[in-house]
């Protein structure tokens, strides 16, 4: 028997409309799939049940991945494929190994020869991207910057600076609560002619994207709120 298939399954970046950002014929694979290797157990089961899987949820394999896997936990994971059966990696939102754990995984499924396979589904980081207007030959993306407000400033300035030398678009996350301070820290830090793109709440309801000046963002600084947000700057 041949090795089975990783799949790698985005799911829905919030409580939006599943049809709108999981494509149809992605839902119908998943629901093929009885092993599942997740980031939060919960939350995958919950994915699980709105695309209407068709087994009882509590007779799925659904294993979570460790947050700093060894060589055995990552065999241990693989195991079922190497049986011939094949197992889709779920992040909690957004798309498995991009921004997200994943990405250890799926480079040991690929020295055991094992088939990976990427499905189609939402990745906040490259809709953000597409929706930005910004630099999209040359990107870079950094996930969360420090909190201490010193060396938040001290990054922000030297990202602007990458960004200028190399023509590059700078991406970088924040913790939602935490949006409205890091928007405030890079309007404070920035020049005012470094172009900045905030996009909030990506296929949601209350999603809002917007590419302005730092200047322009500093004559009218929204409030964002708790929700999540990607930034993107360009100096």
């Amino acid at each position: 028997m041949g090795a089975g298939t990783l799949l790698l399954v985005p799911t829905p970046l919030g409580d939006g409309a599943l049809d709108e950002s999981v494509p149809a014929l992605v839902q119908a694979r998943v629901r093929r799939i009885d092993r599942f290797v997740v980031e939060e157990p919960k939350r995958a089961r919950a994915f699980l049940k709105r695309i209407g899987h068709p087994r009882p949820l509590a007779s799925l394999a659904i294993d979570p991945l460790p947050e700093r896997p060894d060589r055995a936990a990552l065999d241990r994971l693989l195991a079922p494929l190497m049986g011939g059966a094949d197992t889709a990696l779920l992040s909690d939102v957004g798309a498995p190994a991009v921004a997200d754990p994943g990405a250890l995984l799926v480079r040991r499924a690929h020295e055991l020869a094992i088939r990976v396979a990427p499905l189609v589904g939402p990745s906040a980081i490259l809709l953000a991207l597409m929706a930005s207007g910004l630099e999209g030959q040359r990107f870079a993306f950094h996930g969360y910057l420090p909190v201490a407000e010193g060396a938040l400033a001290t990054q922000l300035k030297a990202l602007e600076a990458d960004s200028r030398r190399e023509r590059r678009t700078e991406i970088f996350i924040e913790t939602p609560y935490r949006t409205d301070r890091l928007l405030r820290a890079i309007t404070a830090a920035c020049a005012p002619a470094t172009l900045l793109s905030v996009a909030v709440e990506l296929t949601l309801p209350g999603e809002t994207i917007a590419t302005r000046t730092i200047a322009a963002w500093r004559r009218a600084l929204p409030a964002l709120g708790r929700r999540p947000a990607v930034f993107l700057l360009l100096a």
